[in-house]
């Protein structure tokens, strides 16, 4: 009898969920107040972290910036301050455990606790992975995946002290679904979504329901990034890079009405679901007829010229 209660429950939880997030497909949720939250971003030299930065500069949170370019995230701050807000920019490599906890620390003594944490930074080692040397491959899971790991255990413990704060992780795409010659992406891609799921499983499972997450995935933005890569050109027109600043105002928007998960555009959902749907020469079938089976490998052809000399592709 029990069992077929909690069954009527889940199935009126499942429906109401659905039909709550077909609403705000088309109705403009609530959005909630981030006036003097403190916001860390990660990667906040980048395209994508400078326009974050600035999004949350608007809403009134005081940033705390991280970046391995020191000059690229005071450029930031500069722009960051000129909107009125408290800035403090500090110079880290993610993909040094010590560094991202020696940083923490600084930023608990010298601004106070972290309530938004924006795991934005992400690289690409842009090599065909038997040509690539093991630290790029290396770096790339470091920074896009390991490195959520060391943020969330150094940001998260006063977060739950308090039953409030917002973990964002900024994943993609391919972090839902797979293309050729970019394995170390799409797997430490497919890590950050992993961990960001059983993390927002953990926080429910505890009570903690005011800590609050968002994954984001988007589809190829026009950051440079992944220069060169080309579908088909018909299914090109159809679906064009993203630009940055429509990117972040849609992760905006999904992290203020404190949505679980948004896929950028929405069409990257069907893949997404035909992954899990289709077998699997039934999704080869459709990547070929796309163009997706060989999309990357005009990006890698330029980047293996950009990182002749190690350079790595950084978001």
């Amino acid at each position: 009898m029990i069992l077929i209660v909690d069954l009527l429950l889940m199935v009126i939880e499942v429906t109401y969920s659905v039909l709550c997030a077909a609403a705000r497909t088309f109705l403009h949720p609530r959005l909630k107040s981030i006036d003097g939250e403190l916001c860390l971003i990660t990667g906040a030299g980048g395209a994508l972290g400078r326009l974050f930065a600035l999004e949350f500069a608007k809403e009134g949170a005081h940033l705390v910036l991280w970046d391995c370019d020191t000059a690229a995230n005071e450029r930031t701050a500069q722009l960051a301050r000129e909107l009125g807000v408290d800035v403090r920019a500090y110079t880290v490599d993610l993909s040094r455990r010590q560094s991202v906890y020696d940083a923490a620390e600084r930023v608990r003594a010298e601004v106070g606790d972290v309530s938004i944490l924006v795991n934005n930074a992400g690289v690409v080692a842009g090599r065909r992975l038997l040509e690539c040397p093991d630290e790029l491959l290396e770096r790339t899971l470091l920074v896009n995946c390991h490195a959520l790991f060391w943020m969330t255990k150094a940001f998260l413990p006063p977060m739950k002290a308090r039953n409030h704060g917002h973990i964002v992780t900024i994943a993609s795409a391919l972090g839902l679904f797979t293309t050729a010659c970019v394995e170390d992406y799409c797997a430490s891609k497919f890590g950050a979504v992993g961990f960001h799921e059983s993390l927002a499983h953990e926080l429910r499972a505890e009570n903690h329901d005011g800590v609050k997450t968002t994954l984001v995935c988007p589809y190829i933005v026009d950051t440079g990034m992944f220069s060169g890569c080309e579908i088909r050109k018909e299914i090109r027109n159809l679906i064009p890079p993203l630009e940055p600043l429509y990117t972040v105002q849609q992760s905006m928007k999904a992290i203020l009405g404190e949505q679980e998960m948004i896929c950028i555009p929405r069409i990257m959902y069907i893949p997404f679901i035909a992954r899990a749907l289709l077998p699997w020469e039934a999704n080869v079938v459709a990547y070929r007829f796309i163009g997706g089976d060989k999309c990357m490998m005009p990006f890698i052809k330029n980047a293996e010229t950009k990182t002749s000399e190690g350079h790595i592709q950084s978001s």
